[in-house]
């Protein structure tokens, strides 16, 4: 018998581009802009919802401003909090990505899950931090310490893995040897640098796991940094590869599709990658110096 879940992907933009703005009006803009997609997603029946990386406010990433540091709040904390009213208002599972200060500089890359019933179930910290032109994030943040956790929600086993994390397979394969079911990646990428990836390894992690994957992107450019287009494409990809919904390259939208969760046993029955793989012939990989 099916097994459906309503998933869905909000991708915005900015909507303040102007550094004499306070961090605290900014991320407020960035908040309600957000807010009508949530309760969209609510009113249209999604019972999980993902939102991009860093949603309540630009990606900052690009400069190497100590301003900054003024939009980490504590997790669970104030934005956990508000968004449990949204999930327990429309029994939604929210997966809401922020910039999280666990205490005095120290800082991290973050999304918070939120069960239906509003309860706060815990939060992944961004493993796998870039430092290459455009994308200074070592500056922000500290590498996550929390493994790869999955979250037993009221619709299904949900991880998370976030932005460049996606360029990584092996979190990828922990997160489906923990048990997910549905992997959300919230990212912020911009068109160039790796437009060309966006299509193929999220959908090779869902083959090559068995589970399915909810990409996200933000749309529009963000000054004063202008590093590019952030290309939106937000997606679902079911464990054959297959793609279920697509969001556009520019439009400020709410991705939804229906995930048939009986498919992960099917698939995984057909392509017995965990019964093949053999981990006691992978040793030499952690020893290895690149």
């Amino acid at each position: 018998m099916p097994r459906i879940v309503k998933a869905g992907l909000v991708q915005c933009s900015n909507p303040i581009n102007d550094e004499s703005r306070s961090v605290a009006e900014i991320q407020q803009a960035a908040l309600e802009h957000h807010l009508p997609f949530i309760d969209e997603a609510g009113k249209r029946g999604v019972q999980i919802l993902g939102l991009q990386e860093i949603f309540n406010g630009p990606y900052f990433c690009p400069g190497q401003d100590p301003r900054w540091y003024e939009a980490a709040e504590a997790v669970p904390g104030p934005m956990t909090e508000l968004m449990s009213e949204y999930a327990r208002k429309y029994e939604m599972v929210i997966v809401v990505p922020v910039y999280e200060r666990e205490q005095a500089g120290v800082y991290y890359n973050t999304a918070a899950v939120i069960d239906a019933d509003g309860s706060y179930l815990g939060k992944y910290r961004k493993n796998h931090i870039p430092q290459t032109s455009g994308f200074w994030e070592k500056y922000y943040f500290k590498p996550g310490n929390l493994g790869y956790p999955v979250f037993e929600t009221r619709y299904a086993k949900v991880g998370v893995y976030i932005c460049y994390d996606r360029h990584f397979p092996e979190g990828a394969r922990a997160l489906g040897l923990n048990g997910a079911e549905i992997v959300f990646n919230p990212s912020a990428t911009v068109a160039g640098l790796s437009q060309y990836l966006w299509k193929l390894e999220q959908p090779a992690h869902a083959v090559a796991n068995g589970y399915y994957v909810g990409a996200s992107n933000r749309v529009g450019t963000e000054e004063p940094w202008n590093i590019g287009k952030f290309y939106g494409s937000s997606y679902f990809v079911n464990p054959r590869g297959e793609f279920l919904a697509e969001g556009s390259e520019t439009d400020d939208e709410l991705v939804v599709a229906d995930l048939d969760l009986e498919m992960i046993e099917e698939v995984r029955r057909t392509w017995q990658f965990y019964r093949d793989r053999r981990p006691e012939t992978y040793d030499d990989l952690c020893d290895l110096l690149p």
